[in-house]
Formats: structure tokens, C-alpha cells, sequence
């Protein structure tokens, strides 16, 4: 069966209308948020910690991964994924998914508790897709400006394909954003799975607390490519492995108040009158830094590569106008 995204686009096959523009394509809600760098540096924690608050999650990325030794290698290759699938081409989109669902075909195991998990689990998918949409919608709304329902709504309904891709059935998909939100509240309710276990709040305490020199490793390579200078990538890790892990905490607390509070609880964070002055100060700072830096300064990559492929296309596939300004 031919599954299309909002925009016309194909995720079993191309056209050549539409491929060089991808699957989202630049008059879409994804294409306008997820381009901000700043955003994800929230988006991307958050998201992580909501994840591993689910048990089979935990025990996957645990049991899977070198996550302990290097918690930012992952949250580098999700962010890698995320964005190859939204400003890539359609055929590099589509190979990228691809390759996530062979990987996680040998994701499986027991749990701590008991029972097993396996990663092609269609109700683990819809969750981790979730953690997704939801931290980008959560991030925008409270550092860039707040979402209309209609933005929210497109933004969802943007995600639909992908998470068919990805194996997540029509009768789990939530159908609309309403159905969304109401899936989100149930699962992070009082009864539903998703409530951190030990083994959630060690890899919480990675996350949150990162070795600065494999993070800014991780950063810098991810950057190479465009830093005028190759040799700044062994010099910012060198003088990140001088630096203890509790000296930069203090700047993922703008990620720890992105949390829903009983979250937050669970992973016992303390969230009091510092931390939110710290946090607010953070923000402050980067809507700032937002308003003034070139989009080539404060943009990903990515996003700013698939603008110049669309350019190229012709007009009928020209980015908006103020694709690259700074957000309202």
C-alpha cells in the first residue's frame, strides 16, 4: 500500500515532483521548528528521559548500548536519524528508516522485573515517536512562542507516515492531536507504564550529568564538516576532558523543567527556586542569542542543506521566506 505524508510525498516510493524536497518538505510545521538548534538542545533530553521512564525502554537502551560510558554518542545518533528522516531527501529519508527498524530487530531481552521487551514492539514505537513529537511541541511552545492548535494539529499529523514506517499500526496511532494528547496523559498517568524504575534513574543521572569530553566529542565531529578549522574538534574535546561532570549540570536544567512535573518527581530532580532562576536565565539567553545569530550560526546543518536543495529544485519548491529568521 502507498502511505504519502501531508505533503503528497511517497514513504514507499518517489515522484519526481516531490522527492528532492523530502518527506516533510519546507511548507510543514517539522520543517519550520526542528531546524532550530537551540530547541533541540531541550527537546533532545527531554525526550531521552521520557523514553527511558518507560521499564522495556530502559532495559533496551541499557542492555543495547554504550550508553553508561557515553550517554551523548546516542542523543547525537537519534538527533543523526531524526534529522536525515525530516530534511533529507525521500530516498535518504527512507533508507534511514530502514536502517532503525533492522537495528532494533536484535533489540530484546529480559526485564529486571520480570517478562521481556523487544524493541519491534509496536506499542514501545508508538512511545519513543511520541517522546518525540511531543518534547519538540513542548520545547517550541515554552522557549519560542506558544503553538496554535492548528500548528500543533499539523505538526502531528506530519508525523502520522513516519510512525507507520516505523511499524506503529493505524489502531495505535492516535488520529488526531486530540487523540495524541490524550494517549500522552494516559501514559504518563497514574496507571500507565510509564513511571522510572532504578535503572531509569542511573541512566537519568548519565544523562543529566554527562563526561563533558565524549559530549563535546560527539558535538564537535557532528560539526566538523563546517567548522572552519578541523583542528578545533581535538582541541574542544581535550579541554572537555578537564572538566568534571558536575560543573556544566547546571545547563541541563532547562531540559529538567521542560519535564512533566510527576516526571520530574519520579526521577527525584530537585526543581526549586536555583534551579528555575538558572533555567529561566538559560533561555533568556538563547531566545536572545536566537534573535541576533544568522540562521547559518543558530540553524542545523541538515535543515539548512535541504534549503539549498530545494532552491536548487526550482520554485515550486522554495523554502518560506522567513525560513531563516529567528522564530517570534
Amino acid at each position: 500500500m502507498d502511505r504519502r505524508t501531508p505533503a503528497g510525498r511517497s514513504l514507499t516510493g518517489t515522484s519526481p515532483r516531490s522527492a528532492d524536497a523530502g518527506l516533510f518538505g519546507p511548507a510543514s510545521v517539522t520543517w519550520r521548528l526542528d531546524r532550530e538548534a537551540f530547541l533541540l538542545l531541550g527537546a533532545g533530553p527531554r525526550a531521552l528521559l521520557l523514553q527511558i521512564a518507560h521499564p522495556a525502554i530502559a532495559a533496551g537502551v541499557a542492555g543495547h548500548s554504550n550508553f553508561r560510558a557515553d550517554p551523548w554518542a546516542r542523543l547525537a545518533g537519534t538527533l543523526r536519524s531524526y534529522l536525515r528522516i525530516v530534511y533529507g531527501t525521500t530516498a535518504e529519508a527512507q533508507a534511514e528508516i530502514r536502517r532503525l527498524n533492522a537495528l532494533h530487530g536484535s533489540v530484546r531481552g529480559s526485564l529486571p522485573s520480570g517478562g521481556t521487551y523487544d524493541a519491534r514492539d509496536p506499542e514501545l514505537a508508538l512511545w519513543v515517536h511520541a517522546t518525540l513529537i511531543d518534547s519538540t511541541l513542548a520545547t517550541a511552545g515554552a522557549w519560542l512562542s506558544p503553538l496554535d492548535g492548528g500548528a500543533r494539529a499539523r505538526a502531528y499529523e506530519e508525523s502520522r507516515p513516519v510512525g507507520r514506517a516505523f511499524g506503529i499500526p493505524d489502531r495505535l496511532l492516535p488520529a488526531d492531536i486530540d487523540a495524541f494528547d490524550a494517549y500522552v496523559d494516559t501514559m504518563l498517568g497514574s496507571g500507565g507504564p510509564v513511571r522510572p524504575d532504578p535503572l531509569a534513574r542511573e541512566l537519568a543521572a548519565v544523562i543529566l550529568r554527562p563526561p563533558p569530553g565524549p559530549a563535546l566529542r560527539t558535538m564537535a565531529g557532528a560539526l566538523a564538516p563546517w567548522l572552519p578549522w578541523p583542528s578545533l574538534v581535538d582541541g574542544i574535546a581535550a579541554a572537555g576532558d578537564q572538566v568534571p561532570p558536575a560543573a556544566v549540570a547546571w545547563l541541563m536544567w532547562p531540559s529538567i523543567g521542560l519535564l512533566p512535573p510527576p516526571i520530574r518527581e519520579a526521577y527525584g530532580l530537585h526543581w526549586g527556586a536555583l534551579e528555575r532562576a538558572v533555567a529561566a536565565w538559560l533561555v533568556t539567553g538563547w531566545r536572545g542569542w536566537s534573535a541576533t545569530l544568522p540562521a547559518s550560526v543558530r540553524q542545523m546543518p541538515q535543515a539548512l542543506a535541504a534549503d539549498r536543495r530545494v532552491r536548487q529544485a526550482g520554485p515550486h519548491h522554495q523554502p518560506p521566506a522567513d525560513a531563516g529568521k529567528a522564530p517570534a
